[in-house]
């Protein structure tokens, strides 16, 4: 590890980043041009003490690459920034055309920016990269498995939505991921059909129906456990390499839903303390 090197690119990505970048507020005298240590170190999911040891050349070990990794997407670095970085820790670079885990910038600089309705970040394959609050909130804690995988071999993950509405979900699931295996033609996408096909006999079936239709816009129905049917007019946005999506839900017209989505931003804002 160059440890001077990563102290001085880590502080010089820190003050060229601004709070509006992240979606923090600016509010308060800042004494110095772009985010604090503390405010990176948030995002990182670090500690204060541990990011500024980083920068001030005191840390006793090297970065883990999860730590890497965090710190790639808190200050929203760029791919070529993000090898860098992992050069810089002496980690290897991940395989730019096998790594899911680099959330592209433009869609995390949208998806920083969005507080109204919910929105996540996914990979093709139906990772859950990145999500603000209000989807936290809708859909729970995001995960790094396939939602296509937990949809057809989990029961558990069909207890958001109406019964009625399995039937499309499934085959809406399968026509987007054949379109995906095919642009991709990689491990990942072809090692998650071949998984599905030995342990779920229903995505089988779909599967030899050979459907494609790559998701752009829909309607969802998510039945929450505290405030009832939500209904959302769902958008999703791809981003250069169609390897990632933003997903965005937008709450149906003549429907409850933006009032209830209220009601969970503000049971969200009184359970983290305000």
């Amino acid at each position: 590890m160059n440890a001077h090197l990563l102290a001085e690119f880590l502080k010089a990505r820190r003050v060229a980043l601004s709070p509006h970048e992240v979606g923090l507020s600016a509010s308060g005298r800042r004494r110095t041009p772009g985010l604090r240590r503390e405010e990176v170190a948030a995002l990182a999911g670090v500690s204060t003490d541990y990011y500024t040891r980083l920068e001030q050349q005191r840390a006793t070990a090297v970065p883990s690459e999860v730590v890497v990794s965090s710190l790639v997407r808190a200050l929203r670095l760029s791919q070529d920034e993000r090898d860098h970085l992992y050069r810089l820790t002496g980690h290897p670079v991940p395989d730019r055309h096998r790594d899911d885990q680099h959330v592209a910038p433009a869609l995390l600089r949208a998806l920083d920016a969005l507080a109204d309705i919910p929105a996540r970040v996914m990979t093709d394959l139906g990772a859950t990269l990145a999500q603000n609050k209000l989807a936290h909130a809708v859909f729970g804690p995001a995960s790094k498995t396939s939602f296509i995988y937990q949809w057809f071999c989990d029961p558990a993950a069909r207890n958001g939505y109406p019964a009625e509405d399995h039937a499309a979900e499934s085959r809406a699931l399968v026509a987007d991921l054949r379109a995906a295996v095919t642009r991709r033609d990689d491990d990942p996408a072809r090692s998650l059909v071949a998984h599905l096909l030995a342990d779920s006999p229903e995505f089988t079936a779909l599967w030899n129906l050979h459907d494609v239709a790559v998701l752009r816009r829909r309607e969802k129905r998510i039945l929450h456990p505290e405030v009832g049917l939500l209904q959302f007019d769902c958008q999703f946005l791809i981003d250069e390499n169609r390897s990632q999506l933003l997903a965005l839900f937008s709450p149906l017209p003549a429907t409850p839903t933006a009032d209830r989505l209220t009601l969970l931003a503000l049971a969200t804002s009184t359970d983290i303390g305000g």
